[in-house]
């Protein structure tokens, strides 16, 4: 069964490199793309332009950048967590952000990893390769959450 993973980017050069290096990387997974961040938030909670979508089918990982329209990446991240149904989906900020205090902010709010977006492209490819290796083949996922 393909994964999926959620890219969240607003910069669509930023987008066509990492589209490009994870069809590179070997892994196989479906990708679906958010621009802004709610965007990003509808596609996860199937709402808006997603509300065909169905819910239950979530993302293997939800790669996530800070500085979007909309709604921050930051608000993205809070709003997952603050949700049950959500709340263990796997989270990887990929950002050019070198702020500490975002770093810190999305530690706090329980991100999973926090990347700076490499600028050259080998680099850039060397950690999709490893983001799709441990997040799409060797991490295994917390079950869905149920009403109880």
């Amino acid at each position: 069964m393909t994964k999926l993973m959620l890219l969240v980017e607003d910069n669509a050069s930023d987008e066509k490199l990492a589209l490009l290096a994870f069809k590179r990387c070997g892994v196989a997974c479906e990708i679906a793309v958010a621009r802004d961040g709610a965007d990003a938030l509808d596609y996860v909670f199937a709402a808006g332009k997603h509300l065909g979508r169905d819910p239950t089918v979530r993302p293997a990982v939800i790669l996530l950048d800070l500085k979007l329209p909309r709604v921050s990446g930051v608000d993205v991240l809070r709003q997952i967590r603050a949700t049950r149904e959500t709340r263990m989906l796997p989270v990887v900020v990929l950002t050019a952000s070198g702020e500490d205090a975002d770093l810190v902010r999305c530690y706090s709010l329980g991100v999973n990893a926090y990347l700076r977006k490499p600028v050259d492209f080998a680099e850039f490819l060397d950690a999709a390769k490893a983001i799709a290796m441990f997040w799409l083949r060797f991490n295994e996922p917390a079950p869905a959450v149920r009403d109880a």
